[in-house]
């Protein structure tokens, strides 16, 4: 492979514009391909297979009417202050009708009368979304001797205002409404006609206060302006690292390229397949981290091999890209396969992620390895300066890294006080991670200066936590027959009667009245474990309602989908740990052709990413140091976070140790053994690890400034599990390790080193094949002087 990739890196440097020709018209493919398809993400989050989307799934099935969205808005006002006055009344009875009056809302005057039905009192919509409070039919109506509900039908002239409750517990009013479309097939100019209609009644000069859901927010990529600070702290590395402007360009030129079409072809293909908003930001984040470190990795070979060995820049080039290429085609290959290997997990939204990141990591492999030496054949000669050149002829390399050698001779003399003290912080950092509690984000964990927050606190003052988060309950006959209107009757009472439920009310029957759909309002809130034990309760086939009245109970909704979505990832974690694991072992086990190297490798690994969940639970959900990363309140980590972030850092953990054990190898190769291979290896690999660590914290890092929740645990999780990985494991514990092995660290079994590939990651084939043409010149030039 080092021999295919040293001649590839010359041919791109000697003939570079068919290469870069080629890379401009994948571009351009690219931006045509986006102007004609358009780009559709949803904010949408659904896990297969599970049985809250399973009833979500039969509902709009068999209540097609149900398919549309729904959102909510709440009307309050100051502390202190009525909200029904005349005067606020008419202006919220004004604004509802205004919303109804949208083409793309659904009115339920409309309903009632194309049903020919007199109008009921209070709200009636046809049916409820996850995620908004529900307010859908009038309660059921409490038993003699129970507390009334603590809200009512709005009423203006006598007359109830469809879809809106008031509160008699405190100054607010809930109006919820439906779309004639699902919240995902909205446009952003749909969402901004009703914003405006809504938040037009704070300028009526009645001193109210609007707050729209977060179904009401537009869909938006979450990347603003710290990426760009994150990016500025890379380009100030690598110029440190290069030593030059022109060289340290490159990465960034070439990983902005990688970027632009992997996340660009997404965006193309977001109109084919059903994509989360944060696939493309995930792509993007990987793929500008992997992709200035790779170039990183070739530019910094290339331009030790002129400085300290006199080549020139060709020459140099081919043989960067055969000796680091080859390093950076199996890290990349190993980043591609931890995330491939998501696929195994069987969740089709975490499958288009990993998938998409893979192909991001795809490309910045072939660019560092194509467009990279191609670039630098436009430079030529220029990428290192004359000063660098006299620079490099009068002092030896291994002055020029004296701290590292000074941190790496201290690690190995006292490696055991190393070993134990950096496994004992690490498990320190991993006993937050033992009460990790996973989840969706909702209203509850938001900042408390967001209308998302206030909005929640404003419904569970005046109607209950458990208003902001309804569940949808499915009922049907277990022998498939009609549900009777009678039993229907009897289920919502029981229902209502339960000391963990505040309302039960009819939603629903599907056409040959087979299934029957209630709208339930728990006591508890959406990330209360009560609310899941009720879900749980309600679902079991031997639940007293089951059991009474021979019915079989679905329940959906936000909140159940939100349970069952913690509950698969989970599951599904340790099993893919494992996996990881394995492939770990197995490919570092070829790769270095030692027993010692993967058990290391993967015990790191094992030790950061503990260490990692640790971290980020103490932060997001404990609110540790909260305010470093923007959030006042904690909550749950993101349910999938836990097995994306497990994926990501294992290849990228893998990358540092490939690079790093990689130049140790070749230094005991080359003749270094025990403790002075570890400290010559470590002195030639750490600056550019170091450099490529510190790039990859910053380009994360601008990640945990978005106001996407998501977005921002994801970054942070991945900025500080590089820092622990980079800095604790492979800069510190490893050659601590591999100074305790010694040579052994390389002993393999002769009957395992015979059915092993040899994948030349060293690219030793490549050297050889250079000491043959070299011996071959010389032997050639005498015979031409005699032939003279």
């Amino acid at each position: 492979m080092s021999t295919f990739l040293y001649r590839l890196g010359r041919g791109a440097y000697g003939r570079p514009w068919p290469f870069i020709i080629g890379w401009v018209l994948v571009l351009a493919a690219v931006v045509v391909a986006l102007a004609v398809n358009g780009v559709k993400v949803t904010s949408e989050m659904k896990i297969d297979n599970t049985e809250a989307q399973q009833v979500l799934d039969r509902v709009v099935e068999e209540l097609p009417e149900a398919s549309g969205g729904q959102a909510s808005v709440v009307f309050t006002v100051p502390d202190g202050q009525r909200l029904d006055t005349p005067e606020r009344m008419a202006v919220i009875a004004g604004t509802v009708q205004e919303v109804y009056d949208l083409e793309q809302v659904v009115n339920p005057a409309d309903l009632i009368a194309a049903q020919g039905q007199p109008a009921a009192p209070g709200p009636a919509q046809p049916a409820t979304e996850p995620g908004s409070p529900v307010a859908e039919a009038p309660p059921t109506p409490p038993q003699p001797g129970a507390e009334p509900p603590p809200y009512q039908p709005l009423m203006v002239d006598g007359t109830p205002v469809p879809g809106v409750l008031v509160s008699t517990q405190a100054p607010v009013a809930l109006f919820q409404f439906q779309f004639t479309v699902p919240s995902t097939s909205l446009t952003a100019e749909e969402v901004s006609a009703v914003l405006e209609v809504v938040e037009s009644a704070e300028e009526e000069g009645t001193g109210l206060r609007v707050l729209p859901s977060e179904s009401l927010k537009a869909i938006e990529i979450p990347v603003g302006a710290a990426e760009v600070v994150g990016l500025g702290v890379a380009a100030v590395v690598l110029v440190l690292t290069l030593g030059s402007l022109v060289a340290a360009g490159l990465p960034l030129v070439t990983a902005l390229v990688g970027v632009g079409v992997g996340v660009g072809t997404a965006f193309a293909l977001s109109t084919l397949v059903e994509m989360n908003n944060a696939t493309p930001v995930l792509a993007l984040m990987i793929g500008l981290a992997v992709g200035i470190d790779y170039a990183l990795f070739v530019v910094n070979r290339q331009r030790r091999l002129i400085i300290d060995r006199g080549l020139a820049a060709r020459e140099a080039t081919g043989r960067a890209v055969g000796t680091a290429g080859s390093a950076v085609l199996f890290a990349g290959l190993t980043v591609i396969v931890a995330l491939v290997a998501l696929t195994v997990i069987g969740i089709s939204m975490l499958t288009t992620m990993a998938l998409v990141a893979a192909s991001t990591v795809l490309l910045a492999v072939l660019i560092a390895l194509t467009l990279l030496p191609a670039l630098l054949g436009l430079i030529g000669e220029r990428i290192v300066s004359a000063k660098a050149r006299q620079k490099g002829n009068t002092r030896r390399e291994e002055q020029t890294h004296s701290v590292a050698d000074h941190w790496v001779k201290a690690v190995v003399r006292f490696r055991w006080p190393v070993i134990l003290g950096v496994v004992a912080v690490l498990g320190l950092a991993a006993i937050p991670a033992t009460s990790m509690n996973l989840g969706l984000p909702s209203g509850a964990t938001a900042n408390t200066d967001t209308a998302a927050r206030q909005s929640y606190e404003a419904v569970t003052r005046g109607f209950g936590e458990g208003f902001n988060g309804p569940l949808l309950v499915t009922v049907e006959s277990a022998d498939g027959t009609a549900v009777d209107p009678q039993t229907l009757g009897a289920v919502t009472q029981h229902m209502q009667q339960r000391d963990d439920i505040v309302a039960a009310m009819p939603v629903g029957t599907s056409q040959d009245g087979a299934m029957a759909v209630l709208s339930v309002i728990p006591t508890s809130g959406p990330d209360d474990d009560a609310t899941a034990d009720l879900v749980q309760a309600l679902r079991a086939p031997t639940s007293a309602i089951a059991q009474e009245y021979d019915v079989v109970v679905g329940v959906t909704g936000f909140t159940a989908i939100g349970i069952d979505m913690s509950d698969r990832l989970a599951e599904v974690v340790p099993v893919y740990l494992a996996v990881i694991v394995g492939l770990s072992l197995l490919i570092l086990l070829v790769v270095f052709r030692s027993i010692v190297v993967p058990v290391q490798a993967t015990v790191g690994f094992l030790l950061s990413i503990l260490a990692t969940f640790g971290v980020t639970t103490a932060v997001f959900s404990w609110g540790w140091l909260g305010w470093l990363v923007g959030i006042d309140t904690g909550g749950p980590l993101m349910s999938f976070i836990p097995v994306i972030v497990t994926g990501i850092l294992y290849g990228l953990a893998m990358d540092y140790q490939v690079f790093l054990v990689s130049s140790m190898r070749e230094s005991y190769v080359h003749g270094y053994h025990g403790k002075a291979s570890v400290v010559h290896g470590f002195d030639q690999a750490s600056r550019v690890v170091v450099a490529a660590a510190v790039i990859m914290v910053s380009v994360f890092a601008g990640f945990i400034f978005t106001h996407d929740v998501m977005i921002k645990q994801i970054g942070f999780a991945l900025a500080i599990g590089i820092l622990i990985d980079a800095f604790l494991v492979r800069i510190t514990l490893t050659p601590a390790l591999m100074a305790l092995f010694g040579d052994k660290a390389w002993w393999l079994p002769r009957w395992l080193d015979r059915i092993l590939p040899d994948l030349d990651v060293e690219g030793d084939r490549l050297l050889q094949m250079l000491a043959r043409r070299q011996d071959s010149e010389e032997t050639s030039r005498p015979e031409a002087v005699g032939m003279r």
